[in-house]
């Protein structure tokens, strides 16, 4: 299996190196910030145009992840659409696509900053679930406990420094996990940004996306002082 396997609140999970989170125990996949209709709405408000093809990928690969799983659960945790206008003005082909991927299974639209509204896309929406030892939700809170998030867009470096190759990464640490974006257009934010640095505790891991999988141990601001 292209994953690593992480014992997380005692729960068995698996960060796959497509940046999904696997619970086979629960058949459950979890995928964050999606960010469908992203280069649609960046053309909307006159920003960079970016190809038309990125919410064809990004569903493209959740398939893949779905089929290959056998998923009978999937939560889509947060920023699952760039805004909530790429939600509404959906085509029906995607909408078709997504209501097939829907079908027979139980789908979760977690809220998101950019998505906050409700959207007539079939699944349920809610703020955040838990389940079971786990409480997922799209922005990691202060103080949580078993809590599995996204928001960030995490990013590690692999290797020394202006010769290493950056990817997307999982980061987790004994109170709570932080997904990579699953989007195709989605950037993201180094592990030695302030604010993962201090959301995350001192035993923290980073686990690089990709063919195999890497952990390693979370890269940390220079000169920063851990508890």
């Amino acid at each position: 299996m292209n994953g690593y396997e992480v014992s997380f609140q005692g729960a068995a999970l698996v960060a796959r190196g497509t940046g999904a989170l696997w619970w086979p125990d629960r058949q459950l996949l979890c995928v964050s910030d999606l960010h469908l209709g992203k280069s649609e709405r960046m053309a909307r408000r006159g920003g960079v145009t970016l190809p038309p093809y990125d919410t064809l990928d990004t569903l493209s690969r959740l398939e893949a992840e779905i089929e290959a799983m056998g998923a009978r659960t999937v939560i889509c945790l947060g920023d699952s659409f760039d805004d909530l206008d790429a939600a509404l003005d959906l085509t029906e082909d995607i909408r078709l696509w997504i209501a097939r991927l829907q079908a027979g299974r139980r789908w979760i639209w977690i809220e998101g900053n950019h998505d906050p509204g409700p959207a007539d896309i079939g699944g349920a929406h809610m703020a955040e679930l838990n389940e079971g030892p786990l409480v997922f939700r799209h922005i990691a809170q202060t103080a949580a406990m078993g809590e599995v998030s996204g928001h960030y867009h995490p990013k590690a470096q692999l290797g020394r420094r202006g010769g290493g190759i950056s990817r997307a990464c999982f980061l987790v640490d004994r109170q709570r996990m932080i997904l990579p974006a699953f989007g195709t257009y989605t950037g993201g934010l180094r592990c030695t940004d302030p604010v993962l640095d201090g959301l995350m505790g001192p035993e923290a891991l980073a686990i690089l996306t990709g063919t195999n999988p890497v952990p390693m141990p979370m890269p940390r601001r220079a000169g920063a002082l851990r508890a």
